[in-house]
């Protein structure tokens, strides 16, 4: 606080701008991180710089990114002395769909200088960002192996919410189809300067990838999950022959539902991600298949 008012701004709200203040939860980020040598740690939220210098110590390299000019300048005096940290004052997110091309480009540089490297995300996330950031790293072919986040505890709960649940989404389906997510700890708003007013949590997720080996297209799954819970208490069969009115009949449609043994009265938001990755399957070979007969006539 101290040192705001002696540069003469503010926390911007705007980008959701609350910074941990007690060191203890900034050792435990770094002890749940489990940073090796070989590591190349993506830090998205760079604030003051405060947590970095604990991540460049152990790691080959960090690649922080900070939007705000004001803290970017702060987090440079932070982490001088450190030539394995490279700080980029620029969006993290291209769009709400993508990371930013040139933040991937340096993490992408930083991974190929030697083929052990692998990644790890450990951020105290702006809270406005961190849901694309998290989904949109998960979407990448990048060499993750594990993010250990601090994030809305709402947010967290939809990210481990069970099927049933009102929590219960296409978020939590995306990440729990290909990932293994946990909320290690909740935080209180009295940990943050300045305070939110919502709880926040600390989240680790570790890749699974029997699970994302599962899905036979990626992006195809993205998007009928997406698609498939913006309509979630409708009756998954009567949104899935409107997905689809295009490419499939309606008996086609019940062809597929009744070889997973699916009901008709069946919804979105009671289905597991296992059962949604099988069904996303049937659904992409079955358009693909009707795509090649259109083509072929």
């Amino acid at each position: 606080m101290k040192l705001f008012s002696q540069q003469g701004f503010h926390p911007r709200t705007d980008l959701g701008q609350n910074f941990l203040i007690d060191l203890n939860i900034v050792e435990y980020i770094i002890d749940q991180a489990k940073i090796e040598a070989d590591d190349v740690i993506l830090e998205v939220g760079t604030g003051t710089g405060g947590m970095t210098p604990f991540l460049a110590l152990p790691a080959a390299a960090v690649v922080s990114v900070e939007l705000d000019k004001n803290m970017y300048r702060l987090a440079q005096h932070a982490v001088q002395g450190f030539s394995n940290v490279t700080l980029l004052q620029c969006d993290a997110l291209k769009n709400k769909n993508l990371l930013s091309p040139d933040v991937l480009n340096v993490v992408e540089q930083k991974l190929n200088e030697n083929p052990a490297r692998r990644l790890k995300l450990v951020s105290n996330l702006p809270y406005k960002i961190a849901t694309p950031v998290i989904s949109n790293l998960v979407k990448t072919e990048l060499p993750w192996t594990r993010m250990v986040v601090t994030i809305q505890l709402e947010l967290g709960r939809r990210m481990t919410a069970k099927p049933g649940t009102s929590d219960y989404g296409a978020l939590s389906v995306w990440l729990q189809s290909q990932c293994w997510v946990k909320i290690l700890k909740t935080l209180g708003p009295t940990l943050f300067w300045p305070r939110p007013k919502v709880h926040s949590a600390i989240v680790r997720l570790l890749p699974d990838e029997r699970g994302k080996a599962r899905i036979h297209d990626r992006s195809f799954f993205h998007l009928f999950i997406r698609r498939l819970f913006h309509q979630r208490r409708k009756l998954v069969r009567s949104v899935l022959v409107g997905m689809y009115r295009k490419q499939l009949k309606k008996p086609e449609v019940d062809v597929i539902l009744k070889s997973m043994s699916l009901q008709e009265n069946v919804r979105a938001e009671e289905l597991d991600p296992s059962t949604l990755v099988a069904l996303s399957n049937c659904f992409q070979a079955a358009v693909k298949v009707g795509e090649s007969v259109v083509e072929s006539q």
